[in-house]
């Protein structure tokens, strides 16, 4: 992880417990002995995720609704962190402002950006249940009120119809949409039980479609990107977006070239056993 993201190593369950005691339900027993919760029940992860944004981000109410993405916090926080250290090599005027691309109900982007940093933060989604759901949680926290923007994605762009005329954005994020359609996403659910020593299962951190898969998957978002954002190239420092696939960097560069980026950086990133990568390019 990034030495500056606060969750390292294994959960503080007794703090969060404090934070939160209703996570009690959900506890069990680790292989060790440790205090832990029950990764396959998807109400389980909701409520850590709840007491995980009330203790380290001082988040009071966050619900997302039924079916929808519950990210993991710490995987989210690493990116924050290493989007502020390319934010910083930046000599534009503060406060910072960052977009974050397909927000989703969840908002978690936004949320550690203005909370970690003071950034503002624009949330930008196409769903409009999404974009209801990120401005009701704005509204529950008055932490948050005046410091996030949501955005209602008005058509099939991705930076179109979202930077406004004139805008200044320091830099964009995005965790874009990996699979290429509902039966992909199956397949790799249907993975992970089985890697969880379980037969079969719903997703224990949700997901609606546009949150999980696109035609072309995440390398032709990707693509669509890199070909907006060129008419952006004044308006923002930086374009960033999380590329789950390895193979898919080559391709993103060789796009990159051809639209004459200035610069273009791969940062690695690792969470547990889990690998992934960001992508940045400037003009």
């Amino acid at each position: 992880m990034h030495p500056n993201n606060p969750h390292q190593g294994e959960y503080p369950m007794a703090e969060l417990l404090q934070a939160l005691p209703e996570l009690q339900q959900f506890t069990r027993q680790g292989k060790r002995g440790q205090t832990t919760i029950d990764f396959t029940h998807a109400d389980a992860v909701l409520c850590l995720n709840r007491a995980l944004l009330k203790h380290y981000y001082q988040i009071d109410h966050w619900q997302i609704p039924a079916g929808y993405l519950c990210p993991p916090i710490p995987g989210r926080a690493d990116y924050i962190h290493s989007l502020a250290d390319i934010i910083a090599e930046l000599d534009w005027p503060k406060p910072v402002t960052v977009l974050d691309i397909g927000t989703g109900a969840n908002l978690i982007y936004p949320i550690l950006a203005a909370r970690s940093f003071r950034w503002r933060a624009i949330g930008a989604d196409i769903d409009p249940v999404a974009v209801a759901s990120a401005k009701a949680i704005v509204a529950a926290n008055p932490i948050l009120r005046g410091k996030i923007d949501i955005r209602q994605q008005p058509g099939k762009g991705i930076l179109r119809g979202i930077i406004q005329n004139g805008e200044k954005i320091h830099a964009t994020l995005c965790n874009p949409p990996f699979y290429r359609d509902a039966a992909e996403a199956e397949r790799h659910n249907q993975r992970k039980w089985k890697n969880l020593g379980q037969k079969t299962g719903q997703r224990n951190f949700g997901g609606q479609h546009n949150e999980l898969w696109c035609d072309g998957g995440e390398a032709q978002f990707l693509r669509q990107m890199i070909d907006e954002s060129v008419e952006f190239a004044a308006q923002v420092g930086w374009f960033t977006s999380l590329v789950a696939s390895h193979k898919n960097i080559p391709v993103l560069q060789g796009r990159l070239k051809d639209v004459n980026a200035a610069e273009v950086r791969v940062v690695e990133m690792a969470q547990g056993q889990k690998r992934s990568r960001l992508i940045a390019w400037r003009f």
